[in-house]
């Protein structure tokens, strides 16, 4: 996999990383090797419902320059088009440098509504021991207009769009890792962030554009502790701390690279699993890539884009637990199978009667809704799904695998008809209220339907004598 280690790690060979690691002579485990990673791309189009279009996309290692020549979105070029695209990425001092840079010419949006003769994204990232730093000083965007009008980019400008919109320009983030046995640094940027509050240019309400974003992770080795000199061994030595496998896996700096054994890999992708997100949906393999504000600083599972009030499905047959919001995953949920395998759900909008705590559900059951609470606020609607089987729950939150290889192999329900007018949620209102992550369209409860049988949901979405709309807290 472009841009990240991967390690197929079957469970003897974990147990002689075990033992390396705890019967090493001098009782210290094996030096963590330093990851330096870095990614640029040039365009990324994020339309609700649809699978996100990326331009000019590279990531490292392996490092060097690329080119990627003209892009319009779409084929006429009526929304955006650029005259060439071109990254750069690049590493020094074993990793303690890493720089990342996206380059583009000749931008028009929406037909010249918003135009740049260059745009430069540099991110930068460095570490000094344990102590790091950012570098954007050539960032920049060249000979902007916005409607007719010269704007001279600053970081974080924010840049009205007529009635339709926003942008920020020149978003600089950095962020020091927490992981004490290899020290990280990380750094990005985007040089024009694009948003639509309404509806413009054929493109719905929400659909967000990133313009040269460029993105670098330092990472170096601890500097080694000087060994004190040898001192005669006592008489009766004390027992070994004991040193749980989670701790020795970190010092050998496996995470988050673990892959599922082929057994298990074959019965989670069998029959009895389904896909997660009811309908259109769009999700890209981003397991492991830095994250600065959850557990452990890296994604433990993938983003899947779809409209706001897409209904979440059960995955499996199991148990529902930890249902409730915080901070980072806002409205959350686990499910864990019949064969102790559990998964995660986050950034719901809201659930259904069937998400509470012990509730015995059914593959397709739908739990909830597709949101952005907790630490997606404000960004696009997704679920960000987990898978953690049941072998590597030891290791705790990081006892995560690529979801990706299950989310391909799963059944996509697609083929439930709903009745007209019947809609799951509505989109968002523009007021000074947060947008609602469902509204009651009619009396009908649906949470007892199952995803994997059509006739269920169209009987429970059927309407029912003495059922009513709502409008404004009259019927009507």
């Amino acid at each position: 996999m472009v841009g990240r280690r991967s390690i197929a790690l079957a469970l003897p060979i974990v147990a002689a990383a075990l033992a390396v690691g705890v019967g090493s002579g001098n009782g210290r485990s094996a030096a963590v090797q330093p990851n330096p990673r870095a990614s640029e791309y040039g365009v990324q189009i994020q339309v609700p419902g649809q699978i996100p279009v990326l331009a000019g996309a590279h990531a490292a290692p392996p490092w060097g320059p690329s080119a990627d020549g003209a892009f319009s979105y779409p084929a006429d070029g009526s929304v955006l088009q650029v005259a060439t695209t071109t990254g750069r990425l690049s590493v020094d001092g074993g990793g303690a440098t890493v720089r990342a840079g996206a380059d583009l010419t000749k931008l028009s949006l929406f037909g010249g509504e918003i135009t740049a003769d260059a745009i430069v994204a540099r991110a930068g990232a460095v570490l000094t021991g344990t102590t790091g730093s950012a570098v954007f000083g050539r960032s920049s965007v060249t000979n902007l207009t916005v409607l007719g009008q010269p704007v001279s980019p600053t970081p974080h400008l924010r840049v009205p769009l007529g009635d339709w919109g926003h942008a920020i320009l020149l978003e600089e983030e950095q962020v020091a890792g927490k992981n004490a046995a290899a020290p990280t640094y990380h750094a990005w940027v985007t040089a024009i962030d694009v948003w639509l509050d309404a509806a413009h240019g054929g493109l719905p309400a929400g659909t967000r554009m990133l313009i040269g974003y460029a993105d670098a992770l330092a990472s170096a080795a601890r500097p080694a502790k000087p060994v004190p000199p040898p001192s005669p061994p006592p008489a009766a030595p004390p027992p070994a701390t004991p040193r749980t496998p989670s701790n020795v896996l970190n010092d050998l700096g496996l995470f988050p690279v673990l892959t599922l054994p082929p057994p298990l890999q074959s019965s989670i992708t069998s029959q009895g699993y389904v896909f997660p997100v009811f309908g259109l949906s769009g999700y890209a393999d981003t397991f492991g890539a830095p994250r600065s504000d959850v557990p452990g600083g890296w994604h433990h599972g993938d983003d899947i884009f779809a409209p706001l009030g897409a209904p979440v499905l059960a995955v499996a047959d199991g148990t529902i637990f930890s249902v409730g919001p915080n901070p980072v995953g806002g409205n959350r949920l686990w499910l864990q199978d019949r064969v102790g395998n559990q998964f995660y759900y986050a950034h719901l909008s809201a659930y259904t009667p069937l998400a509470r705590n012990g509730t015995q559900v059914h593959a397709g059951d739908v739990l909830g809704f597709v949101g952005n609470t907790g630490d997606a606020a404000g960004g696009p609607y997704h679920l960000h799904f987990e898978v953690h089987p049941a072998s590597l729950l030891f290791l705790g939150y990081d006892g995560a695998v690529d979801p990706t290889p299950y989310l391909d192999a799963w059944r996509r329900l697609r083929d439930v008809q709903f009745p007209s007018g019947a809609a799951w949620a509505p989109q968002p209102l523009h007021s000074l209220l947060p947008p609602p992550g469902a509204v009651l369209l009619q009396s009908t409860d649906i949470s007892t339907a199952s995803g994997l049988d059509p006739a269920s949901l169209q009987r429970a979405l059927r309407p029912q004598p003495g059922d009513a709309l709502l409008t404004g807290g009259r019927r009507r």
